[in-house]
């Protein structure tokens, strides 16, 4: 065994600046901006920051869908928020969102303008806001809440754990490969087997709780995050399959999911301002 394999902790934990790992320079056990950086504003109602991550994409394809869906009061401004540079520290998205992760909107329709942040909150603000893509049946409303919630609870095993330790980490360790692998591949079980008697998360109905989960397990099922497609055999879930390849045909998905997006061959798109902004990156992709 090596010494990292044989690691003891220490009885006062102290940061290792350089870890090995990508993020070991964005890292920090403390709160709070690092810079003096205010934010950009745009001409609409809707500010989002954000970055293409599966958390950041949840928000711009709600505000896709609501677009579509002719919600004209929907359009938004989106800016880069380059989480590999820190801009996350910065003191204006600080004051948006205190934890400083992505994304974070501010709606300037209010007096005073309202900050949102977390994903999950954003998608239920909107829905609110809009009264769409939450179902009006209570059943599959609390069923829309159910998965919403999930989500929220579950994906940092697949972000935060499985993603960390099998893409990013600055060499490989197999007790927490295994660990997160068999915990992610029970909750690709839980979806499969839910899909399995119901179109969509809620039931009958795309709502809220569908746009949290697809970037995270649609993407993953798909092949399209962590490149694990093999290692988890995602084939496997059946019914998954069905559902993440239903969602993503959805025009609303495909734009959305390029919303401040810099890497990739499905289309890139570091800032949206207007329509016309993603309609030249799809394309050109």
């Amino acid at each position: 065994m090596t010494k990292k394999q044989q690691y003891t902790p220490p009885k006062v934990w102290s940061q290792d600046d350089d870890d090995g790992s990508k993020f070991a320079k964005t890292n920090r056990p403390v709160s709070g901006p690092t810079h003096e950086q205010q934010l950009p504003v745009g001409k609409h109602d809707l500010q989002l920051y954000s970055m293409a991550t599966p958390n950041g994409q949840k928000v711009s394809i709600m505000l896709e869908e609501l677009l579509h869906a002719g919600e004209a009061d929907a359009e938004y401004d989106a800016w880069m928020i380059h989480i590999g540079e820190a801009d996350q520290f910065s003191s204006g998205f600080v004051d948006i969102n205190p934890n400083s992760k992505i994304p974070a909107l501010v709606d300037r329709s209010q007096n005073p303008p309202v900050r949102v942040f977390e994903s999950g909150s954003i998608l239920q603000y909107l829905a609110a806001k809009f009264d769409r893509f939450v179902p009006a049946d209570p059943i599959e409303r609390t069923e829309c809440q159910n998965w919403l919630f999930w989500q929220v609870g579950s994906a940092p095993y697949v972000g935060g754990g499985f993603g960390h330790f099998y893409s990013y980490a600055p060499y490989p360790m197999e007790y927490p490969i295994n660990r997160f692998t068999m915990e992610t591949k029970r909750q690709l079980d839980v979806l499969d087997k839910h899909l399995s008697f119901n179109e969509y998360m809620a039931g009958t109905e795309y709502s809220i709780a569908d746009m949290a989960i697809w970037p995270w397990y649609g993407l993953l099922a798909l092949g399209k995050l962590y490149d694990a497609a093999t290692f988890l055999q995602v084939d496997d879930y059946t019914h998954l399959q069905r559902w993440a390849k239903q969602v993503a045909e959805r025009p609303a998905v495909k734009r959305g999911g390029i919303v401040n997006k810099t890497w990739g061959d499905d289309g890139q798109l570091k800032e949206r301002h207007q329509a016309e902004d993603i309609d030249k990156a799809l394309k050109g992709a």
